[in-house]
């Protein structure tokens, strides 16, 4: 959870994590309330744990539902625990007998942090019971718990109701693999059916560092106490610092442009920067070769303070205080809408600086810290955001420029004593939202464990090797764990024996109302998903728009096949076909939220403007799309040589940029040759009329024809589909206070 309620700092490279004042907050010891059980864990304590008595404002009827602490059987550290809060698909599917309902999935969720409790996930995004901005308590209509038995778990040791003493922290990632599979272990003593059922981890940001290592322990042990399916990963850490903040920031801004301003100088500064960086790294399917570590440096860091960032990955970047000191923010006051001249004097002389000093090298104030760099010329030059504080900037919702916004706050409910007795709750302390985990049981250690993206290839070998599935997901609109750095992380994995993707993902998929809803590629095991619409915090309930759900329901859960990887012998297809148009770069909407949570409107930028970066940024970015598989450049033999794409375009097998002019005059040859080819072969594969933003269509037609007329073939006009793609509609708003 990120409260912004206080001063907000950058942790672990950003991740923002607030530390309640309370002294050592993740200290304490399980209560026992009256019936509790003796003896060793058996289904004898599913009464004692059952949530009975009926809960403070929750005025519907919930599933049957469980809910406290659980040892981790650490020797030496009794008070040891973690927390978890169970409920049921349907009557009786938690509490069937072991080997009942063994082909019936059922998931676990974590939040991340490090620090961050899962009721969070539980209250604000895929649990049956949300609060409300108000505190209220509402039916969440779009629970998990409506697809499968569902369990939150707080962890590690001492992380919001599970307990802790004083020196039982965890040291690192291992130990809290242990600890939580201990903690598994008695839990299914409890609900004995889950042994043999097929589980699915699933959590969010943090939870990428989370979940990895939990699975490294699982292949580890001789005799699992469960039987682990899949693993389902959103917006997380998988990376590293550099990978999943730093790298991918001109794609955040390709993404939102109007964080720049539309500014067409400053983008292409961002650019050289990036270049410069390292940043600049190209994605091929397959990959060949793995991507040098990256480690450029940040402005004014000492060796040993960067070897400290390295090791812990909490360092703390920058404080309000420094980012307002930096660029003079005391000095700006709260803007209008309208652009005053004074701002744009101070952005001009600002834009000069950012050309003049770096003069071809990496910029000596900022370093390659492109990200921050990044939100403090949206503070201090983009509408709508305001450059009187730093939280007017949402780190995990681009198109949010809300400030303030309504608190998130699951205190209220959560520390009420009727709630932590019906749950069974501890009443040694109390819950905090995020604390800033103490590894090692000092606050100052940060995590010493190696990135997960330092040992997925062992890790995928073994999930091969056990059917373990992987998914990982993305919400469009997150600028701070973004798709790109999962992207980069995946194609430097080796998994079913080749490095990577070996298509580009370019499927798109779409809700249960037929609207767009994002892209998803699936291969040997590996399943990744882009959600358009959605930022950090993918299942928080949106009424419009229940991705998350069924993100859950075909993807997780399901086996929907849609962007699924078929060979049959030398050709390859895709389920659901491959568009160009969603490859890469996603557009993000044309509004920014702005006001208050009580007040809110939408900017958007003249069409204009939009229209001049649309042409702006083709020419700046773009590289026309070659058709995979039944399309490729080396089926090009049988073709008219007239038809043949320009040389100087084609390296390796795939085509280059060059100059403008030669890349308009190849992109009708690429699209007429697409079309024709359609005609020739059994294949569905989206394409192409034009690569201009205000002529895109797009064809998911099946051309079965064995032979092309005279029309058909390439110099006549290709028949292409319209089909449009209906823009994320406004979200209601919850909280400046998220939940990581």
């Amino acid at each position: 959870m990120l409260p912004l309620r206080l001063s907000r700092v950058f942790v672990s490279a950003s991740l923002l994590v607030l530390v309640q004042c309370q002294e050592n907050p993740g200290v304490g010891y399980p209560h026992d309330y009256p019936g509790k059980p003796k003896g060793p864990f058996s289904p004898a304590w599913q009464n004692y744990f059952e949530v009975t008595e009926p809960l403070p404002n929750v005025t519907w009827s919930l599933p049957r539902n469980f809910a406290g602490n659980i040892p981790v059987d650490r020797p030496g550290h009794p008070n040891d625990t973690l927390f978890f809060w169970a409920f049921e698909k349907e009557q009786g599917s938690l509490t069937a007998q072991e080997f009942e309902r063994s082909d019936e999935p059922w998931g676990i969720w974590l939040n991340g942090g490090p620090g961050s409790s899962s009721l969070l996930g539980l209250l604000f995004e895929n649990g049956p019971i949300h609060v409300a901005a108000n505190y209220s308590l509402y039916s969440n209509p779009y629970g998990w718990d409506n697809l499968a038995d569902y369990v939150w778990v707080d962890q590690p040791v001492g992380v919001g109701f599970a307990t802790a003493d004083n020196t039982g922290f965890v040291a690192d990632e291992d130990q809290m693999g242990e600890d939580f599979f201990s903690f598994v272990a008695n839990l299914v003593e409890v609900f004995p059916s889950l042994k043999h059922r097929p589980l699915h981890i699933t959590g969010e940001s943090y939870a990428g560092t989370y979940i990895p290592y939990i699975t490294k322990t699982y292949f580890g042990l001789e005799n699992p106490p469960v039987k682990l399916a899949k693993i389902a990963i959103g917006d997380g850490t998988i990376g590293n610092v550099w990978v999943f903040e730093e790298l991918p920031t001109l794609t955040v801004i390709e993404t939102y442009p109007q964080l720049i301003g539309y500014d067409h100088d400053v983008f292409k500064y961002f650019q050289e920067q990036s270049h410069l960086c390292g940043f600049d790294i190209n994605l091929t399917y397959p990959e060949h070769g793995h991507f040098p570590t990256l480690g450029p440096p940040f402005a004014g860091l000492g060796d040993s303070t960067r070897k400290k960032h390295d090791a812990s990955k909490k360092f703390l970047l920058k404080t309000a205080l420094e980012t307002d000191a930096r660029m003079n923010k005391s000095n700006l006051k709260a803007r209008s809408l309208e652009p005053g001249s004074e701002r744009m004097r101070r952005k001009e002389q600002w834009k000069r600086d950012l050309t003049g000093r770096a003069n071809g090298t990496i910029d000596p104030w900022y370093g390659c810290d492109l990200y921050d760099e990044m939100i403090d010329y949206a503070l201090n030059f983009s509408l709508p955001w305001k450059g009187n504080d730093e939280n007017g900037f949402d780190v995990y919702d681009a198109p949010d420029a809300l400030d303030p916004e309504a608190p998130m706050d699951g205190s209220v409910f959560l520390n009420n004593n009727v709630t932590r007795a019906a749950i069974h709750a501890p009443t040694s302390k109390d819950w905090v939202e995020s604390i800033n985990y103490p590894f090692g049981n000092n606050v100052n250690n940060g995590d010493p464990s190696v990135e997960p993206m330092a040992f997925l290839t062992e890790l995928a070998t073994n999930a091969s090797r056990q059917h373990v599935g992987v998914l990982i997901y993305s919400g469009n609109d997150d600028t701070l764990v973004t798709h790109r750095g999962s992207e980069v992380v995946i194609q430097n994995t080796t998994f079913g024996g080749i490095q990577g993707f070996t298509i580009q993902p370019s499927t798109p998929w779409y809700d249960d109302n037929q609207e767009y809803a994002g892209i998803v590629h699936q291969e040997r095991n590996w399943t990744y998903v882009l959600i358009k619409g959605a930022g950090h915090l993918v299942p928080m309930q949106q009424p419009e728009r229940t991705q998350a759900f069924i993100l859950l329901r075909e993807f997780i859960l399901g086996s929907n096949e849609t962007g699924f990887v078929k060979t049959f012998g030398s050709h390859t297809s895709v389920v659901g076909g491959t568009d160009p148009n969603f490859a890469g770069v996603l557009t993000g909407q044309s509004g920014i939220y702005y006001g208050s949570d009580a007040t809110q409107g939408t900017y958007t930028y003249p069409a204009a403007t939009i229209g001049q970066w649309e042409t702006f940024i083709w020419g700046a970015t773009q590289t026309p799309y070659v058709p995979t598989n039944s399309c490729q450049v080396q089926e090009q033999a049988s073709l008219d040589s007239s038809l043949r794409f320009p040389e100087e375009l084609i390296r390796d097998g795939r085509v280059t940029p060059s100059t403008s002019a030669t890349l308009k005059e190849s992109q009708s040859k690429i699209v007429t040759k697409t079309a024709w080819l359609l005609k020739k072969r059994p294949f569905c594969v989206y394409v192409y009329k034009e690569r201009t933003s205000e002529s895109r269509r797009k064809s998911s037609s099946c051309r079965t024809n064995t032979s092309a007329s005279e029309q058909d073939r390439p110099g006549s006009e290709p028949v292409i589909n319209a089909s449009p793609i209906t823009a994320r509609t406004k979200r209601s708003k919850q909280s400046n206070a998220l939940p990581i």
